[in-house]
């Protein structure tokens, strides 16, 4: 009875051996393409719209997001405004273009 308990932990963790270095050859194999697609890089250009439209009004950015409206690309930006003598925040929403 050990002796099958022996064989069948170690089967075991050689299957496990197996599968790892098979994992691993198969990551290495897989490429990152060198430039990132363009929905990435609008969504980091709304968000520093978004920062801009944040400090000009004088609030917090919440929410920066792209969208298309009228067939032209805009970004969505909700900014946080602070409430005057300690009231709520107002939630304030602006479509900006995104050129």
């Amino acid at each position: 009875m050990k002796t099958l308990r022996y064989h069948f932990r170690t089967a075991t963790l050689a299957l496990c051996a197996a599968g790892l270095i098979a994992s691993q050859a198969t990551a290495m194999l897989v490429s990152v393409p060198d430039q990132a697609s363009p929905i990435v890089l609008a969504a980091s250009d709304c968000y520093a719209i978004g920062q801009q439209v944040a400090e000009q009004n004088g609030g917090t950015l919440a929410k920066a997001s792209q969208s298309t409206r009228g067939g032209q690309p805009v970004c969505v930006i909700v900014v946080l405004v602070p409430g005057k003598d300690g009231q709520r925040p107002r939630r304030t929403e602006i479509v900006v273009p995104q050129n």
